[in-house]
Parts: C-alpha cells; structure tokens; sequence
C-alpha cells in the first residue's frame, strides 16, 4: 500500500517524490490493490451467509475507483440521483443499487425507478407515500425498506452518528410495525426489507450486534405478521485506524458473531461499506511551502488547505502524516500544520510531534481515501487537487488538477 523503499514513501511501487513532480501538489494518490484487498475481506468474511455488499458511493465517489469496484460484481448505495449516474457511468449495474438518503425528490425516485434499482430505503412514511404514487403512475413496483432507528449509541463522533432518537434519520422502531401494515396496502410498493444505520468510524462491534438484535425481532415480528421480508440492511460504518493506538472493528470478527444471528432465517443481509473500503487505500500529498514562527508557535505551511480535505477542521479528525522522504528519528519538531485559506480553522494538525520539516519537503497526509476529494471545495478559489489511481507501476489519472478557467465555467458577467 504505503511504504518506504530506499528511504521513499512509495504507493505500491510508484515512488510519491516523482509523482509530486510530474502530476504537482496537492493531489490524493490511491492503492488499486488496497481497495481490491478491502473489498475481498468483505467477501471471505462473509462467504456462506447470503448477502449483497454495496459500497457507499459517498465516501468516494470517483469514476475509476467506482469502476474498480464495478468490475468486481460489487453493489453500490447511493444517497443522491447524481451518485446514480457516477455509478451508471462508471458501469455499474443498476439492480445493484440501492438508494438511502433523508431526502430524495421526486426526480430523484423517477430517475431510479427508470433504472431499475435494487430498492429504496425509506426514512419517512411521507417518503413511502411518495414512492408509491410515483412508481404506480408508471406502471412500477418499487422494492423498499424501512430505515428504523433502534436508539442505539454508535460511540462515535457526534455528527457522523446516526441510531438515536434525536437524529434526524430513520423512524422509531417502535413505530415501524404499523407503518409496515399501512405501506403493505399502497399500490407500486413492495415491502420486502428492513433497514438500519446508526453511524460512521465505529470502532466497536457490540453497538452493530445490538442494532442487529433489535432488528432482526422486528423481522420476526412482520414475518409473523404475513409481510414477505426478505432482507436486512444494516447499513455500514466499520471504522478504521486513524491513530496509531486504536484498533479497528474487524469485518471478519462482525460476520463471526453475525452469522449465528442469521442461520436458517432465509434472510439475505445487506452491508453498505464505504470508509472501510477506501480510506487506507488513499492519501492526500502536499508540499511545504514555509516555516513560520509565531512566538513559541510554529508553523508548517503547506500548498493544501481545508478546502482539500475538511476533515480536520469539520470533525477535529486525526491524519497520521509521513515526510515523503524518510526522516533521522532524532530530528523533531512540534508545529501546527496549516494552509493557505484565510481560516483559523484551516489546519491538518496541531501541536503534533513531527520529522523536522523545511520548505519544499513533500508530507503525505494518511488515511485520506474517503470523505477526502468528495468534501473538497473550491472556497478561496482554489482549483481542487488532482487524483491519481495507482496499480502496480502503473499510474492513471483518475482525475484532472482543475485551472482557473474551471473555477469560472458557468458563471457569466450581466
């Protein structure tokens, strides 16, 4: 993935230091073979229980990388009609989609059911009405299922946590059953799955086992009921390591303690993983551009900037950065590490213990492959950064460093 060879950080067997020269910086760098290997844990820990694994296109939704992942068979959730058409595009098959989000509009579903996708997960009994009117004035039959919200603490961050009360996804679980009665006589609709989510960066499995608890009864109790329910979504959410001292929940350990939960149910189980499928796979590569000092303060300057990648500055998130040259571990520095955009909040890091740096070096920001290039913005008219794909010594371009005429297209003056 990620190592040094002959004192450079290399990505696979390309070497960062020529890419930096050839292709400028900043610029988010991926592992084909990462994201390949990710995705194969998926399979082997869960070979033997029916499932349909879908990426979560959200957390990187770049053509080659979902093409990657196409051409593996795999299945894709979306949240958004352009997510749909990235997928489309990129040659996935739509009866492998399945579409989640708050708030889908009514071109959105049309475009969908046009499509032909797998199913909806529905957030609101309002949205259930909607699908239905639409998919029955088209002569359609829309498989969906209920996103249920099980009250369950993700222990995650505040904001990508998704399974309580007060959240605004999903309906309460203890609502779900009469929603499921009424929906089971609208027309253009079959309720066929039960949905759930409750957050992101999970590093513990026991919250997942217990939303599974807590859906799997409300399972039995719609069976039971006469309603044909034939799969489970539990969403994703796996985390991954961000810093050196945690540990991240293993697929192989959640599909071990899922698979008794599971046996002789006739149930097909849906997982949506979206971080733990990319982010280690890419990083974000920068140059120095400064040192200053600012009293007992030092910074680092670097040419990218929130805008790049937010995370930092919109979750307090945590990237591991390496010197693209490798470092004497006796030479250190302690230095906040920032960008350009006219931002306090504009930082990759603070106070953090670095290799000493000077202006020119190239530092690779790790664990940037999802939620990186898809946050990134073009606040302070900065063009956003190029992306390149890596397989082997092969390089391929996955995505042009935008130019200024690209921050104008348009836009026109009266």
């Amino acid at each position: 993935m990620f190592e040094y060879l002959q004192g450079q950080l290399h990505c696979e067997q390309v070497d960062l230091k020529t890419l930096a020269a050839r292709y400028g910086t900043p610029a988010y760098i991926y592992s084909k073979n990462a994201i390949l290997n990710h995705w194969n844990e998926y399979q082997q820990a869960l070979n033997g229980i029916p499932n349909r694994v879908c990426y979560a296109v959200k957390a990187n939704s770049n053509l080659a990388i979902l093409a990657t992942l196409a051409r593996t068979g795999a299945g894709f959730d979306i949240v958004s009609g352009g997510e749909l058409h990235r997928v489309l595009k990129a040659g996935g098959d739509p009866a492998s989609v399945v579409f989640s989000g708050v708030g889908k509009t009514a071109r959105e579903i049309s475009f969908a059911l046009d499509q032909g996708i797998h199913s909806f997960n529905c957030e609101s009994e309002t949205e259930i009405a909607l699908i239905s009117q639409i998919a029955s004035s088209n002569k359609r039959t829309a498989s969906i299922a209920l996103r249920v919200n099980p009250d369950v603490n993700a222990k995650t961050h505040p904001y990508i946590s998704t399974g309580l009360r007060e959240h605004k996804f999903g309906v309460d679980i203890a609502s779900a059953e009469d929603i499921y009665q009424r929906a089971a006589h609208l027309p253009g609709i079959t309720a066929e799955g039960v949905s759930c989510h409750i957050g992101s960066q999970l590093l513990e499995i026991d919250p997942l086992l217990e939303a599974a608890d807590k859906t799997l009864a409300l399972v039995a109790r719609l069976r039971a009921a006469g309603l044909p329910i034939r799969f489970l979504d539990l969403g994703g959410g796996l985390g991954v390591q961000y810093r050196p001292n945690e540990r991240a929940a293993s697929i192989t350990e959640f599909a071990a303690r899922l698979r008794p939960k599971l046996e002789s149910l006739n149930l097909t189980l849906m997982l949506e993983p979206g971080r733990s499928i990319v982010a280690e796979a890419g990083i974000l590569l920068t140059q120095v551009l400064l040192i200053k000092q600012n009293g007992e303060k030092t910074f680092v300057v670097v040419d990218g900037a929130m805008n790049d990648l937010l995370r930092p500055a919109l979750y307090q998130a945590h990237h591991e950065i390496l010197p693209v040259e490798e470092a004497p571990t006796s030479l250190k520095m302690t230095a906040d590490v920032v960008g350009p955009v006219c931002e306090t909040g504009d930082f990759f890091a603070r106070d953090r213990r670095l290799p000493a740096l000077k202006a020119g070096d190239l530092i690779a920001l790790r664990t940037a492959g999802a939620y990186g290039f898809v946050l990134s913005s073009n606040y302070n008219s900065r063009p956003r950064p190029c992306e390149l794909l890596i397989d082997g010594r092969r390089v391929f371009v996955a995505r042009t460093r935008e130019t200024f005429d690209d921050l104008t297209r348009g836009e026109s003056v009266p």
